[in-house]
């Protein structure tokens, strides 16, 4: 599989991960990790008279997946519910969960479906050389975009490659 190959006349490049993140707890400690060790030596920088960390997150969602199975087993009714936060994205499924009158309204039981849930953080980052770039991580993919040096690209596919999840 090609690293972060270059889009032609832009500069945006992306990876589809070979397995996806396994769950919200790798996931998370990914972004934590980027953010607090920044292995990517990305740098603080002022704007608009506003201080700001050198890698920033700038938007997260989270998507749960659920179905409803009546006695049968036959699938009756489905759900996605999406948060902004990993702490809504918890309790939203446990809400989901405990959701009796939901239960009765769609006549099944609910059945999560970790497997099928998504994961996307958009991280903006500050390169020693003063260029702002994005690095949108999801479940299945990365995408660096909004960069103009070619050793940023290289930077961050040197991470990936020393991160085993996201192999």
């Amino acid at each position: 599989m090609p690293d972060f190959p270059p889009r032609p006349n832009t500069k945006k490049s992306s990876r589809r991960l070979k397995t996806p993140i396994a769950d919200i707890a790798a996931f998370t400690a990914i972004i934590r990790t980027l953010v607090y060790t920044n292995p990517l030596g990305c740098t603080s920088y002022h704007s608009h008279l506003q201080a700001h960390p050198p890698i920033q997150k700038v938007r997260e969602m989270y998507t749960a997946k659920f179905e409803y199975r009546n006695e049968k087993g036959k699938r009756v009714g489905t759900t996605i519910e999406m948060y902004d936060s990993v702490e809504g994205y918890e309790t939203g499924i446990a809400s989901v969960i405990a959701n009796m009158a939901n239960r009765e309204a769609h006549r099944g039981k609910v059945k999560r479906l970790p497997g099928a849930d998504l994961f996307s953080v958009m991280l903006k980052c500050h390169d020693p050389t003063g260029e702002l770039y994005y690095l949108n991580i999801a479940r299945d993919r990365m995408t660096l975009s909004s960069y103009s040096d070619d050793k940023i690209r290289e930077q961050v596919e040197k991470w990936v490659d020393s991160v085993p999840e996201l192999g």
